[in-house]
């Protein structure tokens, strides 16, 4: 008689209410946040950071009466606890500034706008009640200002309102990001307030080719070497990025003066996020955190790039992400995948131009995957047939996926599961 194989559960971030997988857990290794409570009042560790900031004087020194304020925020697609951090700005704000003087701006980049239902769930009532909440948009001229070329020659046209308000405040938060370094900080400038065109340049084929333009780095990163550049050159007055835990609570907030600060979070974030493995995997299984970061393929990107980071070439990433918002239905996303006959060919024509076109920075990196790994879906909201556009497989049961992908490897095959996905970063012990 065989021994019976002692399987064990583990929970993905998957959409809004999860998914269980079976593992061997003999041959598995689950690389996943270190989990990290709460802060017990986090409203009070948002002030403390606008009053006792890293660098420079406190929120309220910055900040005369009769001055104009913008706030940069993150979009729908970012778990930010806006809710939390905005009231506490205006907080500070009170008795100093006119809320009539107050904008804030929904650094979407080239994203969609939220709507106003999705500002509603994104900041509270009493916030889009109170002040003006602004949706960017890169492809609007009329919303755009010119303000000459920084960093490696990008041109760089800004959020009309963003450059001429007299107080511009970012608000962000810090995870690894995986072009950027790390997300938070100068991103709420550009690309988030940025036109299409200087993202274009950011996001270029040449910046993102960069093996440094990956999780984790940001100084000799050029995409994020730039967006710093853009920022210190353009002026903010004042920032306060948070990190969250897996249950999207802030567990630590910083603020004052935009790069220092940035360094500190992302030093804090990379203690948290970061986590060495000694060797590469046969199969990986992945997730872009669940909702509201996996609603769309275009996002689960980030979850595929996480996970090629240990496995072996030649190997088998199994990413789930709900994709509510499809891939998503705007933007040039999906018809850029379908341009090219298989992943090679696509990253061989992004390769070849000088500026890559909407989208396509996010299809460089899935191509380059593509080229090196066998990609596996998990979807709830798109078919087999819409995910062999994208050179893409669909498979309906995980475990089954996993159990199948690990004996195709052969004996001694083995396997990594990232259950928070693009939340807690691997890496090869010694890679640098």
């Amino acid at each position: 008689m065989g021994a019976i194989l002692m399987m064990k559960k583990v929970r993905l971030a998957y959409g809004e209410s999860g998914l269980d997988i079976d593992v061997d857990p003999a041959v598995t290794t689950v690389v996943e946040p270190v989990h990290h409570d709460a802060a017990p009042d986090q409203m009070a560790m948002l002030v403390r950071a606008l009053r006792e900031p890293v660098s420079g004087p406190p929120l309220r020194e910055r900040v005369r009466p009769g001055q104009t304020v913008a706030i940069s925020a993150c979009d729908g697609t970012r778990p930010q606890p806006r809710h939390l951090m905005i009231p506490a700005i205006l907080a500070e704000l009170d008795g100093i500034i006119d809320l009539d003087d107050v904008v804030v701006l929904v650094a979407t980049g080239t994203h969609r706008g939220n709507s106003t239902t999705e500002l509603r769930q994104m900041f509270g009532d009493d916030v889009v009640d109170s002040v003006r909440v602004v949706n960017h948009d890169a492809r609007d001229p009329g919303q755009l200002t010119w303000l000459g070329t920084h960093g490696d020659g990008v041109p760089v046209w800004l959020n009309r309102e963003w450059a001429e308000a007299d107080v511009r405040i970012t608000t962000g938060f810090v995870e690894p990001h995986f072009f950027a370094g790390f997300s938070g900080g100068p991103k709420l400038v550009a690309p988030g307030l940025a036109a299409l065109e200087t993202v274009l340049v950011l996001h270029d084929a040449a910046r993102i080719g960069n093996p440094r333009a990956t999780w984790g780095i940001t100084h000799g990163n050029p995409v994020h070497d730039d967006v710093r550049a853009i920022a210190a050159a353009t002026g903010v007055t004042f920032s306060c990025d948070v990190i969250l835990n897996r249950d999207k609570d802030i567990v630590a907030a910083f603020g004052g003066d935009l790069l220092p600060m940035h360094a500190a979070a992302t030093a804090t974030a990379k203690r948290m996020a970061m986590r060495p493995v000694p060797e590469p995997f046969d199969v990986v299984v992945t997730t872009n955190s669940g909702f509201p970061l996996d609603q769309n393929l275009y996002q689960a990107v980030k979850g595929m790039s996480a996970a090629y980071q240990v496995v072996r070439p030649g190997g088998t990433i199994i990413c789930a992400a709900e994709c509510r918002d499809g891939f998503p239905g705007h933007g040039s996303y999906r018809e850029v995948l379908a341009s090219a006959p298989s992943p090679r060919a696509l990253l061989n024509e992004i390769q070849a131009r000088a500026r890559t076109v909407p989208d396509q920075w996010q299809v460089q990196i899935q191509a380059r995957i593509q080229c090196g790994s066998r990609v596996i879906m998990h979807t709830s909201y798109l078919s087999d047939a819409d995910l062999a556009t994208a050179h893409l497989e669909q498979t309906g049961d995980v475990s089954t996926a996993l159990a199948a992908a690990l004996a195709a490897a052969g004996p001694g095959a083995r396997a990594c599961v990232l259950p928070e996905g693009p939340q807690t970063i691997p890496y090869l012990a010694g890679a640098s």
